[in-house]
């Protein structure tokens, strides 16, 4: 067992996010042992996986990289990135460890870089379906192998393991595709034999940064250390604390079982946490297990192209209009139809200040909205079709429809919408959904399916040698 403390330094939610570049130089003043930052997630939606973009900004993911690298060289630390690109899919993963480079030949940064991709065959997959292993999430249809095919981009979310390995033979910069968020800033605990549910609570904390602290920000640093019992999670800017609320909750956080939070190969095990101010803002957890599985499970990802999108947004201020909305925007939808019964598509209304947010899952009685009627409504008009042109043309003519519909009580005959913006209508490209969101069994999580392609490279000045 340790008997040393650990220090773990993540500098913002996620990679491109920022952080302000005081808290980051007074975390370094702390001698951190290692710098971690988790790059990505699923929550932007499948698009980004599916069309292989990213989703932050590249001048800004190189400015916290420039910040993280430069560091993590002055003080001889590792540097760990997980679910590089925004997606950890194969051009996401180029697209950071182009960045990378750049940074070593601007900088003349030496150091031993691990790249450990995500990136699952299919016919791996194909073969796990047919052999019955594939398990699906809840609420989440059985994997076909229509949907497999159909799939642009297919990665699994990696444990610690593979970074733990990547460490073990030297890495000093790691850039990995998809992983468990708090493999990150696990992998080094594990390494130098830390206890696993220690290490992986304070993960599941870190990888969101200040999003944890009090007041929250998801562009700020936060910094924990590990001891050989517990962990204490600080806030290296003096605005924000953590408290045992914010802990908390942060440890709950996107998790339906408040006592087991379940991830690559494992049960993190929380029914005998505690959460202990200790002051000057700092918290101390203690008490967490992980409980290991067998077989060891990963969460595979995948999107499939479903057709193309292009919306209209407006604003309603008329109260008639207001009052009766739901039957007006059900009458034009069906005089669209009538019109264009050839067109392939389909439009959707998002009304905003009712139910834009959740729409039908919005739990709003009848009453409350005749009692609590807006002054104004926003109105997102969204066509989908399987060709740009036709999600183009559908939304032309529903906005157009609605602009002038002569709906009841109408006085005004001058137009029923509001356009902030002109050209009123946006052509927003190719349509993903999630295809794969299942579990697949694994033999060996270091050398995982796809393990093919890591590499460990020396780079000397941004040239490898």
């Amino acid at each position: 067992m340790p008997n040393q403390e650990l220090r773990v330094l993540s500098p913002t939610a996620i990679l491109g996010y920022g952080f302000p570049e005081e808290s980051f130089k007074r975390a370094l003043d702390r001698k951190p042992h290692v710098i971690a930052v988790d790059a990505g997630s699923s929550d932007p939606g499948p698009y980004y996986l599916g069309s292989g973009k990213a989703f932050t900004n590249r001048a800004f993911v190189k400015r916290d990289l420039r910040y993280m690298l430069t560091a993590g060289r002055k003080l001889n630390i590792p540097v760990i990135v997980g679910t590089a690109g925004g997606s950890g899919a194969e051009p996401h993963l180029q697209w950071c460890y182009d960045i990378i480079m750049e940074i070593a030949r601007e900088e003349g940064l030496s150091f031993k870089m691990a790249v450990i991709p995500s990136d699952v065959s299919k016919e791996v997959v194909r073969k796990a379906i047919r052999a019955g292993t594939i398990e699906s999430l809840s609420f989440v249809p059985p994997l076909i192998e229509e949907a497999l095919d159909a799939t642009t981009h297919l990665v699994a979310q990696l444990g610690p393991e593979p970074l733990v390995e990547a460490l073990r033979q030297g890495a000093d910069v790691v850039l990995a595709g998809r992983c468990y968020d708090p493999a990150n800033f696990a992998a080094l605990p594990l390494l130098l034999g830390y206890d696993e549910g220690l290490a992986i609570h304070m993960g599941k904390i870190l990888e969101c940064g200040a999003i944890a602290a009090s007041p929250g920000s998801g562009a700020d640093c936060a910094f924990a250390t590990l001891t050989d019992h517990s962990f204490i999670l600080e806030a290296p800017n003096p605005k924000r604390q953590f408290t045992i609320a914010s802990a908390a909750a942060h440890t709950l956080y996107e998790k339906s079982n408040p006592y087991e939070l379940p991830g690559p190969g494992g049960i993190l095990d929380l029914r005998h946490c505690s959460f202990t101010d200790i002051g000057n803002g700092r918290v101390e957890v203690q008490g967490s297990r992980h409980i290991r599985t067998e077989p060891y499970k990963v969460k595979l990802e995948g999107a499939r192209p479903v057709g193309y999108r292009s919306i209209s947004i407006a604003g309603v201020r008329d109260p008639i209009m207001i009052a009766s909305i739901d039957q007006i925007l059900e009458q034009v939808s069906a005089q669209v139809r009538s019109m264009g019964s050839e067109n392939r598509g389909q439009v959707f209304f998002h009304v905003y200040g009712r139910d834009g947010v959740m729409g039908s899952g919005e739990i709003r009685l009848k009453t409350q909205w005749q009692s609590q009627k807006p002054y104004e409504l926003g109105i997102v008009i969204e066509s989908v079709a399987p060709t740009q042109e036709e999600a183009d043309t559908l939304t032309s003519v529903t906005r157009s429809t609605l602009l002038h519909y002569g709906y009841e009580g109408r006085i005004s005959t001058a137009g029923n919408l509001a356009f902030p913006f002109s050209p009123s209508d946006i052509s927003m490209g190719t349509v993903y959904e999630f295809s794969v969101y299942h579990l697949m069994p694994i033999e060996d999580p270091v050398q995982f399916p796809g393990s093919e392609g890591r590499k460990m490279l020396t780079v000397d000045k941004g040239r490898i040698l």
